[in-house]
This record gives structure tokens, sequence and C-alpha cells, in this order.
């Protein structure tokens, strides 16, 4: 007999609005995940005509800043969840007095600093690269004198008497690359400090990793846990290229990942989804990198590819119904589409489409510009080998000859 699982009290069922902060590409599948559901959509961001607003039901425009527009937002909906975690923790504080919020002010306060994110990590007993609290350039002298002769987890340590290369990271608002720079031997850290003036920074210990991997993770209201299989990363000039799932991983590796992952949705306290970043390094350890607290880009090929999706997930962790199976249906690969793709004018569709195992997802972005996500595709293929070689010759085939 199946595990029935009860409805929680009070519930948020279809039919009620959801709310959802941001207004970008994961808020669109959000929301196009809960209208399927039967769900109404409510989506407050300073832009107009957003790719979440294009879907929505409800499309408020204002600043995060702006009190009687985040509070009436907030009575107008049943509950609020975010696709993006760098909303000021004011904003939180002003819509959580209305309506639930979830995840909670107290997730997106530690994920959207990067500093209280390694801190919050290592507290929890989870492995990440050595890190210090970098407020001056004398204090970077300092933490690269300390980080030298520091082991990172997987047995790595510093060479003596020379600079290893470590990341000099703002520790507020970063993402995809943005507010990095990497040290190397030889630097003037003086000079690398002066873009960091004036506000915290950290100070990470290089990682040489064999390859990036992450795990979605999603925590119901009943304290549920669910993973999807370990992905497969390959980044291009800081931003996510091609996602692979399930990962080219050993079964104890993989299973290693997806538990690091459920730890911290328990050490959270989640409810939603959760995106956790890792290093897989050479001798099979692994280190986590970054939090995401929402539905994710490593994460999209679950859209097509699994029974549940990370969007789907969301809407029934926050409206405190099961969880869905996140059971994959065939082997998939993800690739993003930038703005560069449009570079010779508009992309080839059909050339894309003629693949009979490709996906097109497009985000409703009228402006390409190099490096923006404009959408991604995704396909399917008897080993996950088979469906990146495919998901890269449909794109491939997107770009249209000078």
């Amino acid at each position: 007999m199946s595990d029935r699982r009860m409805i929680l009290p009070g519930a948020i069922l279809p039919g009620a609005m959801l709310g959802v902060m941001g207004s970008g590409q994961l808020g669109r599948m959000f929301a196009i995940a809960a209208r399927r559901m039967g769900y109404r959509v409510h989506t407050f961001s300073p832009d107009s005509d957003t790719p979440t607003g294009q879907v929505a039901d409800l499309e408020t425009s204002a600043a995060y800043d702006d009190e009687t527009a985040v509070r009436e937002f907030a009575k107008s909906v049943a509950v609020l969840t975010f696709e993006f975690e760098n909303v000021p923790s004011q904003t939180i504080g002003w819509a959580s007095a209305h309506c639930p919020v979830r995840p909670s002010g107290k997730v997106l306060h530690i994920c959207q600093h990067r500093l209280r994110e390694k801190e919050f990590l290592a507290g929890a007993e989870i492995p990440v690269a050595p890190f210090r609290k970098i407020e001056s350039a004398a204090q970077l002298a300092e933490a690269v004198a300390q980080l030298s002769r520091a082991a990172i987890p997987g047995g790595q340590s510093g060479s003596s008497g020379e600079l290893p290369c470590f990341v000099l990271k703002t520790a507020a608002f970063g993402y995809d690359g943005k507010g990095q720079r990497k040290l190397r031997p030889g630097d003037d850290l003086e000079e690398a400090w002066r873009p960091f003036e004036g506000q915290p920074a950290v100070l990470e210990k290089f990682i040489a990793f064999e390859r990036e991997i992450s795990v979605i993770v999603a925590r119901g209201l009943d304290g549920s846990v669910t993973t999807w299989p370990v992905c497969e990363n390959e980044h291009a000039n800081h931003i996510l290229d091609v996602t692979l799932c399930p990962a080219r991983l050993p079964a104890p590796v993989a299973e290693r990942a997806a538990e690091l992952a459920r730890s911290i949705a328990l050490a959270l306290d989640l409810v939603g989804v959760l995106a956790v970043e890792m290093f897989l390094m050479s001798d099979g350890g692994i280190v986590v990198n970054e939090l995401a607290p929402r539905p994710h880009n490593s994460g999209h090929f679950s859209f097509d590819a699994s029974v549940t999706s990370q969007f789907e997930q969301q809407v029934r962790a926050v409206c405190g119904l099961p969880l869905g199976s996140t059971e994959s249906l065939r082997p998939a690969a993800m690739a993003n589409l930038l703005g560069d793709v449009w570079a010779n004018g508009e992309p080839d569709w059909a050339a894309a489409a003629a693949f009979p195992g490709v996906k097109i997802h497009l985000y409703g972005k009228t402006a390409p510009k190099p490096g923006r996500k404009m959408g991604h595709l995704t396909a399917f293929g008897a080993t996950v080998e088979e469906a990146a070689a495919t998901v890269r010759a449909a794109r491939a085939a997107l770009v249209r000859k000078p």
C-alpha cells in the first residue's frame, strides 16, 4: 500500500493566491507550476512586464523599500515565497506581519550574506573552504598568511612560503561570479583590496576541485525532506553553462552529497526549496560552496525530467501539501541560453526544435545581452552523456552564421 500522507491542518489549497517576491525566470516557472495546480499568483518587484508578471494573475511594480506597497501585497496573498534571496530584511519583516513567509526571513538573512552563510555552515559542522572576514587591506594580508597554512577538507593544504590562490568575495549580493576576485602568487594585496573598500568581504582558500556538483533539496511544512539526483555542473565565465543529471559519481559519493544537503535543510529549519552548490575533490571529498534558498538554475532539468519539478515542489512545500516524488524519468541535460546566442540575429528556433528530444524554454525577456540568461534547453538521452551531446548540438544549431 502506498504511503498516503495527510494534508496538514491549515494547508493552503488550490484556488488560493500565492505571492512571489521577485519577478525573473525562477518566479515565472514557479507561477507556471502553481497555475497548473489551480493556484493564483501575485508577483512583486520594482519592474513591470516581467518574466513572472507575464504569467502571473497579478503583478505589483514597486520598490522593495515601499512599505505601503509591500504590506498591501502581503495582505493579498495566502503565503509569500521568493524567487531570489536578496530582498531586504526590513521588507520581509513588513510582509511577515500579514502572511506566512516561506522560507523564513531567518533563512534569507543567512543565505543573502556570504559571511553569515559560511559561519552558519561551519557552525553546523558542514565542510567548507577555510575563510576569514576581511574589512581592510591589513586584514587581507593577515588572512592570506593564516590561510596559507590551513588545510582544506579532503586533504589539501597550502604550500609554505608562497601565496596560494585565494578568492576574495563581497560578503553580500553576489551571484554568477559577480563581486569576486582571484588572488594569485605575487598579487599586490593593497591594490586587490581597493574595489572592496568600505564593505565587508570574505577571503576563501581556493579549492582545486575535480568538478562542481549541486543538490536541490526540499523540506515540507511537516518536516519531510526530498532531494533530486545530484547534478553535475559545467560553468563558463562564472555562469552555469550545462547541467548533467544524474551526475557521473560513485553511489557513495552521491549519497554523501545528498546527505549534506538534507543536513543543511534541517539545520536551517527550511520550508521550501534549497540549492546546495558543492565542490567534489579528487579523493571523493565534498566541500560546500554556496546556498540558494529557492529553485536554482541547475535544477531546471526537473521541469521536464522529474516526476515533480523543483518549482512544483516549492508550491507544495510552502502551501503545506505533501511533497511529490523527485524520481527522474530519464537521464537529462540542460544548457543555458545566454544573450550571446542572439549575436547574429534571432536564433534559428526551427533548428533546435528539429531535435525531437529537446525542450525549449524561453523567459519572455525582450532585450538579449551578452551573459544575460534568456532561456534554456533540456534534452533527454539513454545516457546522461547522450543527453549532454544532444543539448549542446541543439544549442549550437540555434546560432545563425554571420
